[in-house]
């Protein structure tokens, strides 16, 4: 497995983390992630389902990494990902900074990553000699 990979396969499995706390501690979510919030527990369980659909992007992609579409729906979740929180600390003011940190720091990783290593995961094209 290459080193983006292997990346991705620790990503998913931090945001694995947050599933289980989406679904089953709904008070560590609060105080980790929205610490200016009341979230109730559909709001867990929804976290916790997005969450759980970006952690399977990143399994698929870290073994796939020549399928170009999942590679471009993967990068993607990490913009959105990053898109929300930025949202919900400027706008909403319902994160704090430490909390935006970390989230910043597994996004923007892979967002620089990803887009550093777009197209060396395609497989080469045979050219015919004449």
């Amino acid at each position: 497995m290459k080193p983006l990979g292997w990346w991705l396969m620790f990503v998913g499995l931090m945001r694995l983390a947050s599933v289980w706390f989406g679904f089953f501690n709904i008070w560590a979510l609060r105080v980790a992630v929205y610490s200016q919030t009341d979230m109730t527990e559909i709001h867990g369980r929804t976290f916790g389902v997005w969450t759980l659909l970006t952690c399977t992007l990143c399994f698929l992609c870290a073994f796939n990494l020549d399928n170009k579409p999942l590679y471009q729906v993967t990068f993607l979740s990490f913009i959105y990902a990053l898109g929300h929180f930025l949202s919900e600390y400027l706008l909403y003011g319902t994160m704090a900074i430490k909390n935006l940190s970390t989230v910043g720091f597994f996004a923007g990783t892979s967002i620089v990553w990803m887009l550093l290593q777009w197209n060396s995961h395609q497989p080469k094209a045979f050219s015919k000699a004449a």
